[in-house]
């Protein structure tokens, strides 16, 4: 299997990256990075950039094909699996919920409450609801936010929309962790690094779902 960290996880949010390959040298999945990993195209595809996108998947075709690509981000699985062609894509939520499933991660349930976030991405664009939050509910309890699944809200930071208007970004954001407050949890998971990045704020913890696990799972570092 082949790594493929995303942008945001690798150069932003390097904790997501830290806490994926944790997860899967501890389910002893035989897997590798690329040192030299370029974006996937999927800014430049959501922003309008659609000859350089297509010239960047190119590109990564080349390198990608024949392997089975995990993905960390949500943007970078939607784009790996539907705008190129040929590709074995799995976002990392999917594998996760396999590892637990076949005992190749050994997780505790605990008494925690903790709300989830459905990212445009994988959710709407590519219908994969249940999987993160099976994995959620293997180690606590998922207290669902007002708007979730097909309705959930947008975190506000796809599309461009963060780089080219922040504060609509930002009230987006606000609105989304408003509803999540209102659950009474103290935790937010999210599948998405992007996502994590434009929510986080003082008064929650947020976290991508490989850092929840990592953190609360209890994983037995001995297996």
């Amino acid at each position: 299997m082949l790594y493929f960290r995303g942008c945001t996880a690798r150069e932003k949010l390097t904790g997501i990256q830290e806490a994926t390959e944790k997860l899967l040298k501890l389910a002893d999945v035989d897997y590798h990075v690329l040192e030299d990993e370029k974006c996937c195209g999927s800014v430049l595809l959501r922003t309008g950039f659609l000859k350089e996108a297509q010239e960047q998947i190119e590109k990564n075709t080349e390198i990608l094909k024949g392997e089975t690509v995990i993905t960390s981000c949500a943007g970078c699985y939607k784009t790996l699996k539907d705008d190129y062609d040929g590709l074995d894509v799995i976002h990392i939520s999917q594998l996760l919920n396999q590892l637990i499933n076949e005992g190749k991660l050994d997780v505790s349930k605990t008494d925690l409450n903790v709300t989830y976030h459905d990212s445009c991405h994988l959710g709407r664009h590519c219908d994969e609801f249940d999987e993160p939050r099976e994995v959620i509910n293997s180690v606590a309890n998922l207290i669902e936010m007002e708007n979730v699944r097909e309705n959930s809200l947008c975190c506000g930071a796809g599309g461009g929309v963060k780089s080219a208007y922040p504060q609509i970004a930002s009230q987006m954001g606000k609105s989304r962790i408003e509803q999540a407050k209102e659950t009474g949890c103290e935790t937010l998971v999210t599948p998405c690094p992007f996502c994590k990045l434009n929510l986080e704020n003082d008064d929650l913890e947020v976290l991508d779902l490989t850092e929840f696990l990592v953190k609360y799972g209890d994983l037995d570092e001995g297996q």
